[in-house]
Formats: structure tokens, sequence, C-alpha cells
């Protein structure tokens, strides 16, 4: 019985991506959300708490935690936190609550920032990171860093919200970034007047 509830909490953790709703308690490190009538708890970093004390209501990006004695949810304002919450955690030895107290002490940008230039003494000053442990997450997490920021500043379709959305929604359909950029690249240069990202999809599907 233990093996199949985890197995469940293994694909409830795939599923949640986001929630929507009543953001009904706040703290520095937990927010309750009403969505639907249902309460979730949820952990957050202060630079999340900071962008949504004034807000009665809205969106948390998830990651699912899932430990053998706990189920825990992780929520950020923003996706690009929930990426680098996500990158912390794949090095070895940063586990939630260090990635979390990270991304308290530092904006996302700022650990980037701190990791592509080496900067040891930054990441050391936040509380749990001594030195080996900042050495660590900068070997493991350089390339990775480097890429994301690469192809986020190289994309022609970053400054256009619908060809945006085209972008990601091929990506996880899984085509490859660059093939999916030619490819809207073409519809949008075929049908410039094209407004509905579905049709963007379906076209630069058909095109590639």
């Amino acid at each position: 019985m233990p093996v199949l509830s985890k197995h469940f909490s293994t694909i409830f953790a795939i599923m949640i991506a986001f929630l929507r709703g009543d953001f009904v308690h706040k703290t520095p490190a937990t927010v309750f959300i009403d969505v639907h009538g249902v309460g979730y708890e949820v952990l957050i970093s202060l630079n999340t708490f900071s962008k949504i004390q004034h807000l009665e209501k809205g969106i948390l990006q998830i990651y699912f935690h899932v430990r053998e004695d706990a189920q825990i949810l992780f929520g950020f304002f923003d996706i690009d936190e929930k990426e680098m919450f996500i990158l912390l955690l794949s090095v070895s030895g940063v586990g939630a609550s260090t990635a979390r107290m990270m991304l308290s002490s530092m904006k996302p940008d700022e650990i980037a920032r701190a990791i592509l230039q080496g900067n040891t003494k930054q990441l050391e000053s936040i509380k749990g990171i001594g030195r080996k442990s900042a050495e660590r997450i900068i070997l493991e997490l350089r390339d990775k860093v480097g890429k994301n920021i690469h192809e986020s500043n190289n994309s022609p379709l970053i400054n256009n919200t619908l060809e945006q959305d085209a972008l990601n929604a091929l990506i996880a359909l899984g085509i490859a970034r660059t093939a999916a950029e030619m490819a809207i690249k073409k519809v949008m240069a075929a049908d410039a007047g094209s407004d509905k990202v579905e049709d963007i999809i379906k076209k630069a599907l058909k095109s590639l």
C-alpha cells in the first residue's frame, strides 16, 4: 500500500503546474490559497511574498515536493523562480529548504549571475551555504544557467507574447527550440495576421 501511495503522489506531482485562487492568509513563508473552496498550504520564498503581499488573489507556479514523510507544495510568483528552484534541487546536497532560503536571500537573476561569475563569496553569504556548497553549486549549474540565459537572450520571439506562447507549447511537445523558432517565424511571415496561438501552433507543426 505505501508503494501504491507513493506512485500516486508522483503522478500528482507531475500534474500540478500552478494554482489560481484567493490568498486567504499570507506570511513571509507561507500562503493559504482557496481554490474553489479547497484550501492549499503553499510554502513560498521572501521573493514571492514581496510580490503577492498586497494581492488578494492570483496564480502561483507550483512545485510538488514528495518525501517519505511529507508532501509539500512550494509556490513561486513567476516561472523563472520556479526554474531556478528546480535547478538548485538538482545539485547534490541542496535540499528544498536550502533552495528556498537561497531564493529568499537573492533573486533568481542574482543567483544566476553569481553562478556564471563564479562568485562563491556572494553565495556563501546565504544562511546554510558554506564554501564547499557554493563551489558545488557553481560547478554543477554554470553550464545549465549559461545555456538558459543564452537561449532567452537570443530568442527572436521573446518580445511577442503570442509567438512566445506558441514557442513554449511547441517545446513542451518535444520540438527542439531552434526548429520551433524557425517554424513559427515561417508561419508568421506567411500569415502575419494570425492572432490565435492555437492556429500558430497547428501551422507550425505542419511546417516541421
